[in-house]
């Protein structure tokens, strides 16, 4: 329980630092921004309390947008996307999650990749839906959340397997 406690903290902490100081100084064409801290969303564990990790999703959002200055609108990107998370991981893993037998190092490449990438694309419809917020430039939400999310999802995807443990 402490280790888990622990790691998890410090996840969000170098998440937190990578985002403010590295990943928002990269604005590709306006359009593509990586927005890596929501993989601690994505890799928070699977089997933990549905309420702590609301809470944890709410305050990664909230600290980035204090440190963005964003007014509230990641935190609201990643809380929708938590509340979101398990009908996500009951479509892409199926009978391993429901069982909370799920490691995410541990699942196979296309079950991942579409985990990774449902949940940062509702993560960033909600964010630049309402950072732009005007459906007349729905074709700008759209492009900014297809170009981001690949982005975005290319990193997470190097980061779950550079980082994952080894012992199998």
């Amino acid at each position: 329980m402490n280790r888990e406690l622990f790691l998890n903290i410090g996840r969000f902490v170098v998440l937190l630092l990578a985002q403010v100081s590295i990943f928002n100084n990269i604005d590709f064409l306006g359009y593509v921004n990586p927005y890596v801290y929501f993989l601690f969303v994505i890799s928070y564990p699977f089997g933990s309390n549905r309420s702590v990790f609301l809470l944890a999703a709410f305050f990664m959002g909230l600290t980035i947008d204090i440190f963005t200055d964003a007014g509230g609108i990641n935190a609201a990107a990643c809380l929708i996307a938590a509340f979101a998370r398990p009908v996500v991981l009951r479509s892409s893993f199926g009978v391993s999650y429901e069982f909370h037998t799920l490691k995410l190092s541990r699942t196979a490449l296309g079950e991942r990749i579409t985990y990774v990438f449902i949940m940062v694309v509702i993560h960033h419809l909600v964010l630049f839906s309402l950072e732009i917020f005007n459906v007349s430039n729905i074709l700008l939400i759209l492009k900014k959340t297809l170009f981001s999310s690949i982005f975005t999802v290319l990193l997470c995807l190097l980061f779950i397997i550079l980082f994952s443990n080894k012992k199998q």
